[in-house]
């Protein structure tokens, strides 16, 4: 069964964050590539959302997020299995304190 993907604002707001760097750095076509292939990955998280592997910090572990690797970026979500969602909390870059944004939700 298929899981409904869905979106914060926060994980907008990071993807939006990243495809604004690209482009300022790389150019509109490369940010256009980057968009595409980051919402790609996402939406593969509908058919399959276990694909993700465990934070690397034990509390997030404990909160019930999963992360999927794109790249250099990371992208937090949880799984409701009782709604069949696919819930996206935030798309930021690994270098970043993603500990302290991932708390601040």
């Amino acid at each position: 069964m298929k899981y409904n993907i869905i979106r914060t604002d926060t994980a907008d707001a990071g993807i939006r964050k990243i495809i604004l760097y690209v482009a300022a750095n790389f150019g509109n076509q490369v940010a256009l590539e980057k968009l595409d292939d980051i919402e790609k990955r996402i939406n593969v998280l509908s058919d399959n959302p276990y694909i993700g592997v465990d934070p690397r910090y034990p509390v997030l572990k404990r909160q019930g997020y999963k992360v999927l690797i794109l790249e250099k970026n990371l992208v937090f979500y949880k799984i409701d299995e009782s709604k069949k969602e696919v819930v996206i909390y935030a798309v930021v870059d690994q270098r970043q304190d993603y500990l302290n944004i991932i708390r601040g939700l």
